[in-house]
């Protein structure tokens, strides 16, 4: 099992939200109100691990190691949620979302094949690391670069736990789980080719409720994304190239060969598919 050593790394380095964050060096002149408006969104949007841990208790029935590892990740990620709720208690009460707003982003999210969904939310804690280090880069007042940069490496820690299960997975179910993990991870790293933020909070996972059916789609403003990304933070080409970096990085490690570009992990996700289609056995079907 990995949940036992996972949870004892997690928890050695488990920040405490009274003592860790340094509440104390709050500048008032230095937060706007279009900041303290995105950290109100970010809270919401971190709220929405809550649906997304009923998916991983539902999908992976068969795998109490995972689902006991996703007791720790849903702990940590909604408390990130209560941080930034927090921040905007102490400094700007008017902002704090109310429970109506945090219950409008849960919602059931369809059945998903597992391993193409451990994937989609091993690439979105790489993305969100990078998201919010340059949130912290964007932020002036101190307590919030703060908690976005505590934020980040715990996304991060995230993403290296998710990549054990993954390890794990290739040992188990071979082809199979290659060819889960490059085609999420094609779709991942090819965010210059869409027009929506590739985040598992931004797509599509219920299509009863379509057009409604993203994270995005139901926080209070649901352009915000967009702006935060492109004219606040400034996500720009070179950030997006370090999260297609860190992706194709870590295929390589798991696939045991470098990938320089999405187009030649690409090549390997059909030669992986070929492989299972010659050997009578289908990669897992639906959408991620």
């Amino acid at each position: 099992m990995l949940y036992p050593e996972l949870f004892k790394q997690l928890e050695a380095v488990r920040w405490n939200m009274d003592r860790d964050i340094p509440w104390d060096r709050f500048d008032a002149a230095r937060l706007s109100d279009e900041q303290a408006t995105t950290v109100k969104m970010n809270a919401i949007t971190e709220w929405s691990a809550l649906p997304a841990t009923e998916m991983f208790l539902r999908d992976n029935r068969d795998d109490s190691d995972f689902a006991a590892f996703i007791s720790v990740w849903f702990f940590e990620e909604q408390k990130h949620a209560l941080v930034l709720m927090e921040y905007l208690r102490r400094f700007r009460p008017d902002l704090v979302p109310t429970e109506d707003e945090l219950h409008a982003v849960r919602f059931e999210f369809d059945p998903a094949p597992p391993l193409e969904t451990l994937m989609l939310h091993f690439c979105g804690e790489i993305r969100l690391n990078h998201w919010y280090r340059r949130a912290a880069e964007w932020h002036t007042e101190p307590v919030i670069k703060a908690i976005y940069e505590t934020l980040a490496r715990d996304e991060a820690r995230h993403g290296g736990a998710y990549l054990r299960y993954m390890k794990r997975a290739l040992t188990r179910f071979g082809d199979e789980a290659r060819a889960a993990f490059a085609k999420v991870g094609v779709l991942m790293a090819s965010a210059r080719r869409t027009a929506q933020a590739l985040h598992p909070t931004n797509l599509h996972v219920n299509v009863q409720l379509f057009p409604r059916d993203t994270v995005q789609s139901r926080v209070p403003d649901p352009q915000w994304l967009d702006q935060w990304l492109n004219r606040q933070i400034r996500f720009d080409d070179v950030w997006e190239g370090k999260v297609v970096e860190r992706i194709l990085h870590n295929m390589g490690l798991l696939m045991e060969r470098s990938f320089a570009s999405v187009q030649e992990l690409n090549r390997f996700r059909k030669e992986v598919a070929a492989r299972l289609s010659a050997a009578g056995a289908a990669p897992q079907a639906g959408a991620a």
